[in-house]
């Protein structure tokens, strides 16, 4: 076994136009300042980095990697979740995914996926160019619109979905694992990978793709009422990367997994920060641990209710805590009396 790394922070939801979160030297010393020791890098920020630089610039990539280390950290993963989602996007979604993308891709969406794609193959090399082994992001959805389908699905859609996800995936699948990088998708919904059926339909597209990975966020499993522990049992082996995330499923008379329309606040699911929801992370810790997860425990901050610096405050510690330190012996070795083969037999009643 090995003892999971962290804690690790991801600093997507933290960023803005203040001192200390609107440069990467300020935000990494702000995280190290709480007790983090890893931060997982959102790529869409030029605030904090020039992916296609990183990709094409040891030198460059040098620089950051510099700057993340002279405040005391590491970097747990580049993560690509904006970009994954446009990928795939259905035209349902074209306005509102529009924003992901830079303005002169707005409103051409052959453009716009194009775009991302070569993103996520500057990610694959950016990521060799740090030194890491696993990237985060999300997978698209060319099927969300059907997830609960009225009419019924016509025959053969869900086949042909996966069938043209797999195409658009397959060549940066394939860039990562030129570089040595699993690429791990984040389970969630609003993609078509979110949970661990459409994975499977998603896997057997792409030939059961060795780069096609996860990323565990026990946080989504919760509000779709999955069980997060099973999951571990299940997909183990692909787990690669790990979010941290709480939250909470408090189903009404009035409101239950689909929310009703309503805001975070009045939700009946909805995320918390760490050690305010309702995910059993000794559980799933001990289970990482028992599958010899050797990834980055990264906190993940969404809650409604709690100041975000409050969130990262407490979340530090919280996952130092959780992360088992792994024994180098058996807790009976004291007992044991040695043997040899001698002795096996002898005790089995061989002669």
């Amino acid at each position: 076994m090995k003892t999971i790394k962290g804690p690790g922070i991801f600093l997507a939801q933290f960023l803005g136009d203040a001192a200390p979160f609107n440069t990467l030297e300020g935000i990494c010393k702000w995280a190290a300042g709480l007790g983090f020791k890893g931060v997982q890098i959102p790529t869409w920020d030029t605030r904090i980095i020039d992916l296609q630089k990183a990709a094409e610039s040891k030198t460059y990539a040098d620089e950051i990697k510099g700057i993340v280390n002279a405040a005391g950290l590491e970097i747990t993963e580049l993560s690509t979740h904006l970009q994954g989602q446009l990928v795939a996007t259905h035209p349902a979604y074209n306005e509102l995914f529009d924003g992901f993308a830079p303005a002169d891709k707005r409103g051409n969406a052959a453009a716009r996926t194009e775009w991302a794609v070569n993103q996520l193959k500057y990610a694959a090399k950016a990521s060799q160019h740090f030194g890491l082994n696993a990237h985060a992001t999300f997978s698209g959805a060319l099927m969300w619109h059907t997830v609960y389908p009225w009419p019924q699905r016509p025959a053969g859609l869900v086949e042909t979905g996966f069938q043209e996800l797999a195409k658009r995936w397959l060549p940066i699948l394939n860039e990562f694992d030129a570089n040595g990088v699993d690429l791990c998708y984040e389970i969630h919904p609003g993609e078509d990978l979110h949970d661990g059926a459409s994975y499977e339909r998603f896997l057997e597209a792409t030939g059961n793709h060795n780069r096609a990975c996860l990323l565990y966020d026990p946080s989504h499993f919760v509000l779709q009422c999955l069980d997060y522990l099973q999951y571990i049992d299940i997909y183990h082996e692909k787990i690669k990367a790990f979010h941290v995330k709480d939250a909470e499923f408090n189903p009404t008379g009035r409101s239950g997994v689909y929310g009703g329309y309503q805001g975070w606040i009045d939700r009946p699911g909805r995320f918390r920060s760490l050690g305010d929801g309702q995910v059993d992370f000794k559980a799933v810790f001990s289970k990482l641990t028992q599958y010899n997860f050797s990834g980055w425990a990264v906190m993940e901050w969404e809650c409604c209710i709690k100041h975000p610096e409050d969130g990262a405050r407490e979340g530090a510690p919280f996952i130092q805590d959780h992360i088992i330190r792994v024994t180098e012996k058996a807790f009976d070795d004291f007992a044991g009396g040695g043997a040899d083969e001698a002795l096996n037999r002898k005790v089995l009643g061989i002669n």
